[in-house]
């Protein structure tokens, strides 16, 4: 059964446009489960049975694996399994009578606007890393990109004159983010401040660059973000994530519609941006509880 997912990532990659990482999710996943199946000689996919698959849920139970990682595994045998179909390699699909495990909502953590101005002024300075360390800040709050698309930003990428840029989102979607004024002159500031003396024959793609002129990468800015919320006494967990959170969250707690943030987010569904209305009706029925003299 194995040789089927060899060309199923295939499959993927070609019809879904996923991302590498994303790829390699569904191979760990779908790994696992397939050598499930292999122990039950299941030599076909039409020799599969739901109980097989059940059986393999509960086992991942067992060894511990969370409501929530159970049902990611599911949405890949599903998907799996649906491949299998399109590509006429079986005729039945033992997983429409599956049920999906239940899981909790983990609402997304934010930052308050006052820990967001702490953590961009903890990045104050004259120091080319200090510019350069304000900009990103600046440029991801501003604009809620996912800090893969931040340090992969091209500089064709980003028209400072009108203020907006380009992105390439999960499955190679392209969208447009406006940016505000704040963070274009952040950015201007560092181009011709930093960015223009470290490549000054502009032979780098990428828009920033590490002290030693090389692109930056997820590792880095993971730091640079840990650096500077330690410096600003931010206690609340923090991520680059973090402030994507808060980008969706400040704007619909200020009136933002939930399709304009879908849109400048790059989700696919609008349901995914809901989650986020969530986070600001509890925190209305934080401020209620806390503040309300029958709260």
């Amino acid at each position: 059964m194995n040789r089927f997912l060899d060309l199923f990532l295939a499959w993927l990659v070609a019809e879904k446009g996923l991302s590498s990482n994303t790829r390699s999710a569904y191979a760990a996943d779908l790994g696992r489960y397939l050598d499930f199946i292999d122990n039950r000689q299941r030599l076909t996919p039409d020799s599969i049975a739901s109980s097989d698959i059940a059986d393999f849920l509960a086992t991942e139970r067992e060894r511990g694996l969370a409501p929530r990682s159970r049902a990611r595994l599911l949405s890949a045998i599903r998907m799996f399994h649906k491949f299998l179909l399109i590509e006429r390699y079986a005729t039945l699909n033992p997983v429409t009578i599956i049920e999906a495990p239940r899981t909790l909502k983990k609402l997304p953590s934010f930052l308050t606007t006052a820990e967001v101005e702490a953590l961009l002024a903890a990045t104050c300075g004259e120091r080319p890393e200090d510019i350069r360390d304000r900009a990103m800040l600046e440029l991801l709050y501003a604009t809620g990109l996912r800090v893969s698309e931040l340090v992969n930003l091209k500089k064709r990428e980003l028209n400072l004159e009108v203020g907006y840029l380009m992105t390439v989102g999960k499955g190679n979607k392209e969208r447009l983010v406006p940016v505000g004024e704040a963070a274009r002159q952040r950015v201007v500031d560092y181009v011709e401040r930093v960015r223009n003396r470290q490549d000054p024959e502009g032979v780098r793609e990428k828009l920033f660059l590490s002290r030693l002129g090389e692109g930056m990468t997820r590792q880095a800015f993971w730091n640079i973000i840990k650096k500077r919320a330690l410096l600003a006494g931010v206690r609340t967990s923090i991520s680059p994530h973090t402030l994507r959170h808060s980008f969706a969250t400040h704007l619909l707690a200020n009136g933002a519609d939930l399709r304009s943030v879908q849109m400048m987010l790059g989700h696919a569904d609008l349901s995914t941006t809901q989650i986020y209305t969530h986070v600001t009706q509890e925190r209305l029925k934080q401020l209620h509880r806390q503040l309300h003299p029958r709260g």
